[in-house]
């Protein structure tokens, strides 16, 4: 809905009416210290990986882990909120509200009931998140599967930035004020790319993991044909 009235909200585009929006009442920093507060999750992960892992896991393949152990984390925590209560957020004072209230400054499809971003944040919370953490058991069991696992979610997360952003784009990065250094390039451009360069590369490790495996599987079918 939009009015020509000037906006008592800092969302874009400034013509949009929210009559049930309530400000933050808490800080900027305070909610982006509870956003990075997750790094406890990487360094538990960090240290479960040098215990609990049933053979020694290299440095690389640790901190793969801790990737996914965040990810299972803000798939499971973050995004599952917004998935269950993206109606409510608009006028809710808890703080993953807030959370989501101050990220919708660089994108306020996220308080609009954007028909994407819920379908896209109610698959990453259903699917993403059990995945990712099966990632990590994957990992630290040695199960066979893993590196298929890392595939699967790696090019799922992809999948899904590279819509968020093309969505964006062809609206004309419309929900945001373009350029702001904190809510443009930090939230918007910085956070989201971070699924795709670390995706990007932890695909091009399976890759090469598994077409090794599928090399010395062929090689030992060469081998037993010759005998």
């Amino acid at each position: 809905m939009t009015t020509n009235a000037s906006p008592l909200h800092p969302y874009w585009p400034r013509q949009l009416r929210l009559d049930n929006f309530v400000p933050n009442d808490c800080p900027t920093w305070h909610l982006l210290a509870g956003l990075f507060s997750v790094s406890g999750v990487c360094v538990t992960t960090w240290l479960l990986s040098g215990r609990a892992a049933v053979i020694l896991l290299g440095t690389w393949q640790r901190l793969s882990l801790c990737w996914f152990a965040v990810c299972g984390f803000i798939h499971m925590v973050i995004e599952g909120w917004f998935s269950l209560y993206h109606k409510d957020l608009l006028g809710d004072q808890a703080f993953l509200s807030q959370l989501w209230k101050e990220y919708a400054k660089g994108d306020s499809r996220y308080i609009l009931s954007d028909n994407f971003t819920i379908c896209m944040e109610t698959i990453t919370a259903c699917l993403w998140r059990p995945l990712s953490l099966w990632v990590v058991i994957a990992f630290l069991l040695q199960q066979p599967l893993r590196f298929v696992l890392q595939l699967m979610v790696s090019v799922g997360q992809i999948y899904g930035d590279v819509l968020y952003f093309l969505t964006e784009h062809r609206d004309g990065f419309q929900h945001g004020e373009l350029g702001h250094p904190l809510y443009f390039w930090f939230y918007c451009v910085f956070m989201n790319s971070l699924w795709l360069v670390l995706p990007g590369i932890l695909v091009l490790d399976s890759v090469k993991q598994l077409a090794h495996a599928q090399s010395v599987l062929d090689a030992k079918g060469t081998k037993a044909k010759s005998k």
